[in-house]
């Protein structure tokens, strides 16, 4: 009888307390509903809305590999690797101004067992202004890789305005120019300095235009270039020239240049392009010291050539192949160019 007691007194007592859990159980909160990623279609391809705003955003970037070899090598090798990884961050909204635009490129860079991280760009877009680090239009050269049609870094910190109507447009720019490039003068080294670069470019049928100004402060010199594309059979035929009154940070290869391209498109996976350019009055610095020797340029000429090959293996995988040569008066010359496979996202 006392084990039986204990039992119903146990019970009892279990009971008890399984009511008064009862009685004040928690019930959980009713899951918020999940917000899904919608799709923003307003800005193009690739676009969607940040979760809870109305701010558009768009992730895209590529992965590069190529070999390098002869000049374009690194320092004093016959070859070298050079890997590229890039990402951009675009963001789009709308004002009563028109679209706010913020764009953020983040680059890494590595050869020869260095690794260089950089802010490739990040600037502020407003009714066609445009405000931080950016590429200038000195950026937009030829389509092929014969060419040279621009010196020293192609972005910097600037200012700029364009206007835009349908396929014609045109713009100014002020440029914080860098220091660390070929002067005129010993001891010009300076800092802050400051460029004006302007643009005017439009399509007129089947021929494109480009007309580009830039005017370095500290030198008091300017350097203008012209690029024209034409549709010309099966491809489309390129003639470009530049000329310059001195030493600028724009352009310092030499007095000026001519030259022409031709990209042949042999199928919709294939194109090969073709360049020349000969440049008069190559940049005197023979000794490497960041002044050009004897006021400026030189009375050298020299001229180059070659080939550019690409080729779309997939859909966002592409190869290149780079083969240029050359010559320059009283100066070295050389087979130089490179490898490359990149796979864009």
């Amino acid at each position: 009888m006392h084990i039986k007691t204990v039992l119903f007194a146990s019970a009892a007592a279990l009971a008890a307390v399984s009511g008064a859990h009862a009685a004040d159980a928690i019930v959980a909160a009713e899951p918020e509903p999940v917000e899904y990623v919608r799709v923003c279609d307003a800005y193009g391809s690739g676009y969607f809305y940040i979760p809870g705003t109305e701010t558009c955003l768009a992730i895209g970037g590529y992965l590069r590999s190529e070999v390098r070899f002869g000049d374009a090598a690194n320092n004093d090798e016959d070859w070298s690797f050079f890997n590229r990884a890039q990402v951009t961050f675009s963001s789009k909204s709308d004002t009563e101004y028109g679209t706010l635009t913020g764009v953020i490129t983040y680059r890494i860079e590595y050869q020869g067992g260095e690794s260089d991280p950089t802010l490739d760009e990040g600037y502020i877009e407003l009714a066609g202004f445009r405000f931080g680090k950016q590429y200038s239009w000195w950026d937009d050269d030829a389509t092929g890789e014969t060419d040279i049609l621009a010196s020293n870094e192609t972005t910097m910190n600037s200012i700029r305005y364009q206007y835009e109507s349908g396929d014609f447009a045109a713009g100014i720019s002020l440029d914080e120019i860098g220091t660390n490039y070929i002067h005129s003068e010993p001891g010009s080294f300076g800092g802050n300095d400051l460029g004006i670069a302007s643009q005017v470019s439009g399509k007129f049928g089947a021929v494109t235009g480009y007309l580009l100004a830039g005017y370095d402060t500290d030198e008091n010199n300017v350097a203008i270039r012209a690029i024209v594309y034409a549709d010309l059979g099966p491809g489309t035929l390129g003639l470009y020239g530049v000329w310059t009154s001195g030493i600028n940070y724009y352009y310092e290869a030499s007095e000026w240049t001519v030259g022409a391209q031709y990209e042949y498109k042999l199928t919709d996976k294939w194109a090969v392009t073709p360049g020349f350019q000969y440049f008069g009055n190559v940049i005197a610095d023979a000794d490497d010291d960041g002044v050009a020797d004897g006021g400026g340029y030189s009375n050298r000429d020299a001229w180059a050539a070659g080939v550019t090959v690409d080729y779309k293996v997939v859909e966002d995988l592409k190869a290149k192949l780079s083969l240029q040569y050359r010559d320059e008066d009283d100066g070295d010359d050389g087979i130089f160019g490179f490898m490359r496979l990149q796979r864009d996202f």
